[in-house]
């Protein structure tokens, strides 16, 4: 396989077909395997801690590793990508992220595992940071939406299929290969995207590492401190990690105005419609958020489901995404993005009224159906909204637009979750069905926010027709 020439004109093209379908797939692999580790362990938590004996308490750090160095790692890595070239940094990414692997693998002590996790965490981040941006290189403008079509199906996909595939793994082979499994994939990963991905060196400059060392404690300490609202820990510190993360959140915007080349140019949200785009994904995983954490305590406690069964009912949403996500991405190189999101939010959020809804008494089928809903209008509303992100931003400026999308997917997701346990740890398993109307409600706002792009629209097609 021939690599693809390194201008400017023909990065704008994207590859050739033949070219394409390698790329693609080298991208593909990487996305699950980052995505799926996001929660392929939970499953397994109880089992670490018995055959590690450690307290299950302490077990969430294998978890709370990974999460947290993604979520704090994801804009500096996309800058990397802008400065550096996202092919580097896509590569370098997979390689740490399978050497964590190996580690997590032979981790003999909680201490071990953690700080493995934390690696892979890193290796994650700049897989996922950067993803989207490479989509971008691969495809031509014209067919952007395909491209996000695509990056849409395997994240949705991989994260909510991420329980049900650890679950099989324990059934045949111990814990560790949870981890192991990524080893041969990261390699062979490796070798495949340095054959196939577009060479593309970046606009260059240099890494801002003060902007990284005020960008990581802002998010870490929002992630943190809502996450413990679920927790017992005390208000005072919940209070001083929140004005932490305001003041290195206000250090970093201020710094990004002040210097030539910001880690994350500002100049991106003055466009109306990326960042009601950005706004619009934000309250869309928080709502999935809410419904990947309420579904599995609906389904097991509150109707008395076995965990394999509770994975089967699941399997309807993903599989609706899969099939729906391509064909919103083609939908949104040809209609306006913001019309096609706004529609596919109204589904989801009626989807997840509806699951809110069910009855004492609901039946497989009762539940299926609803699923598929809030698949289908899910999957109609992520590809074209990814669209708006990334073609609302100067091609230049990729690596930022996809690490600002990443970044509100992980972050809409912690909120979501940390939100169904505050609900839950108030009303007990019995809340569930209130965290699914709340899960709707915050679909529905979603929506509404998404429909504020209308009038932006249309302003603009008269300001060009003028």
């Amino acid at each position: 396989m021939r690599q693809a020439p390194e201008t400017t004109s023909r990065l704008d093209e994207g590859l050739e077909p033949r070219l394409r379908r390698f790329a693609v797939t080298a991208i593909a692999i990487g996305t699950i395997m980052a995505v799926l580790d996001g929660s392929i362990a939970n499953v397994a938590l109880p089992t670490i801690a018995r055959e590690l004996r450690i307290d299950p308490a302490a077990s969430v750090w294998v978890v709370n590793a990974y999460q947290l160095a993604t979520t704090m790692s994801l804009i500096p890595l996309a800058s990397l990508g802008d400065v550096y070239g996202y092919r580097r940094v896509y590569r370098a990414g997979l390689a740490v992220f399978t050497l964590g692997s190996l580690g997590c693998a032979l981790s003999h002590s909680l201490t071990a595992l953690v700080l493995f996790r934390f690696l892979q965490g890193f290796g994650g981040a700049a897989i996922m940071a950067v993803g989207p941006a490479l989509y971008r290189t691969i495809f031509p403008s014209n067919r952007l939406g395909v491209a996000l079509g695509i990056s849409a199906l395997t994240v949705a996909s991989s994260a909510a299929a991420g329980p049900t595939i650890g679950g099989f793994i324990l059934a045949l082979l111990p814990w560790p290969w949870l981890f192991a499994i990524n080893v041969p994939l990261g390699i062979f990963d490796v070798f495949l995207a340095g054959r196939t991905l577009p060479r593309q060196t970046g606009h260059g400059g240099r890494f801002d590492f003060v902007s990284a060392l005020l960008a990581a404690p802002a998010i870490t300490f929002l992630v943190t401190a809502v996450d413990g609202l679920s927790r017992a820990i005390p208000r005072a510190a919940l209070a001083l990690m929140l004005a932490a993360s305001a003041t290195f959140g206000t250090l970093f915007v201020a710094r990004q105005r002040r210097i030539a080349h910001p880690m994350l140019p500002l100049g991106l949200f003055a466009s109306p419609r990326f960042s009601l785009a950005a706004g619009t994904s934000l309250c869309s995983f928080v709502a999935q958020g809410l419904a990947f954490v309420a579904l599995p305590f609906l389904f097991q406690t509150g109707y008395g489901y076995s965990p394999f069964a509770s994975g089967l009912l699941f399997t309807p949403w993903p599989l609706s995404i899969a099939i729906v996500a391509p064909a919103a991405g083609r939908l949104a190189d040809r209609y306006p993005a913001p019309i096609l999101s706004t529609c596919g939010l109204f589904v989801f959020a009626l989807g997840l009224g509806l699951l809110g809804w069910l009855g004492p008494h609901a039946t497989p089928p009762d539940i299926v159906w609803r699923a598929v809903v809030c698949g289908l209008g899910f999957g109609f509303f992520q590809s074209p909204n990814n669209r708006e992100i990334m073609g609302n931003a100067p091609r230049e400026r990729s690596g930022s637009a996809s690490g600002v999308l990443a970044t509100v997917r992980v972050t809409g997701q912690a909120l979501g979750a940390a939100l169904t346990a505050v609900v839950l740890g108030a009303g007990g398993v019995s809340a569930a069905h209130p965290a699914l109307l709340l899960a709707a409600a915050a679909a529905g706002a979603a929506a509404l926010v998404s429909a504020l792009r209308l009038p932006v629209m249309r302003s603009a097609a008269a300001g060009t027709e003028a």
